[in-house]
């Protein structure tokens, strides 16, 4: 559907979605009818930003903690009216379908007149997205028509390039290109770069290279190679690209360069010194130093064999960096971002003794301690335990808070039970007819996240009984799923939508 056509529905039907606490405070969120919002933005003559996100989620978590608490950014909406949207508020799932938004966070900045200016980055540090909000605001060009321009060969500003660079393609959902042809785009987006942008011409590039490391299965041309070294030799670049350089490491290294080559060995030296320095970024949060210890870890097992142990530098680096983390961060919003990010970065180093440590510990201290719970069952999981990762995923599921959140917690232990006690039928079935007894109580539930959550159980269970050994219970699970499907009116889409989870995928 397109954007036009959803702000036409919402303001036919008054969607609204409830008010949820979460809200970051500090800021007149607009959080009732959204209809109202858009109307309200249209009759001042204002843009709209909308943000999107959970109480759970860390990296909203962490947008929370290092920009929407900025006296820069709370001025700054003095020029917009701010509407947020909680993944669990009634009818959240239902907006974040018509709106075309799916990942925790995305934020999206209207016009007046509603139509969509640009999307933005959710994994940037605080100055660079507060700078792409002030060249949104500034920009009178939605970014899909500058793209266009772009492609054509028209003649872009400086802050166009900027806007296209910095523009949350990774939450794009084929908004201004489909998926399949998103590096290609991004590809001959930075060849149409002029000289003098040099920083929007190397993010588009490794943004394109990026994307290609996740689609082909062949090596990167050399001179994409050459372009990495480039930007990894220069501190200034390195920092500028952070976002790519540590999110897409072990990716473009393995796209760029064969195992056991010396190209391999030679461009794995160079990323490992780049995220070395920004491990030590005292510029960059918390959190995003962490986040470059990860990729190191990431970058050093990439080639090991599987039960190799870590080098006894980089496991007293890990124990330190995370000890700092832990010990400085007060912000409960951060800490959430940041304990995610310690915890995992732990167990990602074999240090899963470590990990339970710091998670258990926040178990007291979090808003929303369900999530820390899901990384304590996948330890439990690493370690062999069954009993023990089965009872967190338990856990986590009974103390998840949200319909969308407790049907996504709920698919994730039907997901557990299926992997690691598939002889237990009675257990796995009477779970998933628990999720689906929330689900049937539970309006505009198969939209979006919850959908997908459902779809999860259902393709799950299917895999279960391939050999046929547990069709009655799963028949009785579907038949379960009919049920509801069946109740709601032929005129609501969901129904179609419910049906179509009737047919497992491969």
């Amino acid at each position: 559907m397109k954007l036009a056509n959803s702000l036409a529905l919402l303001l036919i039907s008054g969607s609204t979605f409830a008010a949820s606490s979460s809200a970051p405070a500090g800021i007149a969120w607009e959080q009732g009818d959204v209809a109202a919002a858009f109307a309200k933005a249209k009759a001042e003559k204002k843009p709209l930003f909308l943000y999107w996100g959970a109480t759970w989620c860390p990296p909203c978590n962490q947008i929370k903690a290092t920009v929407f608490n900025q006296q820069r950014f709370i001025d700054r909406t003095k020029q917009f009216i701010p509407v947020y949207i909680d993944g669990d508020s009634a009818g959240a799932q239902k907006l974040a379908s018509q709106f075309k938004v799916r990942g925790y966070p995305s934020m999206i900045l209207f016009k007046p007149d509603g139509s969509e200016i640009t999307r933005l980055p959710g994994e940037v540090d605080a100055d660079r997205y507060l700078s792409t909000l002030e060249l949104g605001l500034s920009n009178a060009r939605p970014v899909k028509e500058t793209l266009s321009s772009a492609l054509a060969g028209g003649k872009l500003s400086s802050d166009d390039w900027r806007l296209l660079a910095d523009y949350s393609w990774d939450s794009d959902q084929a908004q201004l290109v489909p998926e399949d042809q998103l590096a290609a785009t991004l590809k001959t987006l930075a060849k149409s770069v002029p000289a003098t942008e040099s920083y929007a011409s190397t993010h588009l590039q490794l943004k394109a290279i990026a994307q290609a490391a996740g689609d082909e299965k062949t090596t990167g041309p050399a001179e994409e190679l050459a372009l990495v070294h480039k930007v990894l030799a220069d501190k200034q670049q390195t920092r500028d690209n952070f976002d790519v350089l540590v999110n897409s490491v072990t990716e473009i290294v393995s796209y760029l360069s064969k195992a056991q080559t010396s190209e391999r060995s030679k461009l794995s030296e160079a990323w490992n010194k780049a995220l070395q320095q920004l491990a030590l970024d005292k510029t960059l949060s918390a959190n995003d130093r962490l986040s470059a210890l990860t990729s190191q870890v990431a970058l050093a097992k990439l080639d090991a064999a599987k039960d190799s142990k870590l080098a006894a530098p980089i496991i007293k680096e890990v124990l330190e960096r995370v000890a700092e983390a832990d010990k400085t961060t007060t912000n409960g919003y951060e800490r959430q971002s940041v304990i995610s990010t310690a915890a995992y970065t732990l167990s990602e180093a074999g240090l899963l003794d470590e990990s339970d440590v710091l998670l258990k510990a926040e178990l007291k201290r979090s808003h929303a301690p369900y999530y820390f719970m899901l990384s304590l069952g996948s330890n439990a999981k690493k370690r062999g335990d069954k009993t023990a990762a089965l009872g967190w995923y338990e856990e986590a599921y009974k103390k998840s808070e949200g319909p969308a959140t407790r049907v996504q917690w709920g698919s994730s232990y039907v997901s557990a039970l299926v992997d690691l006690a598939p002889q237990n039928e009675e257990r796995i079935e009477q779970t998933a007819q628990g999720i689906l007894k929330e689900v049937a109580v539970t309006p505009n539930a198969f939209y979006e996240r919850s959908r997908r959550s459902i779809e999860k159980i259902v393709n799950k269970l299917a895999t279960w009984n391939k050999d046929k050994q547990h069709d009655a219970a799963v028949g009785r699970v579907l038949t379960q799923l009919d049920g509801i499907c069946s109740k709601l009116p032929a005129s609501d889409p969901q129904r179609g939508i419910c049906q179509d989870l009737l047919k497992p995928k491969a």
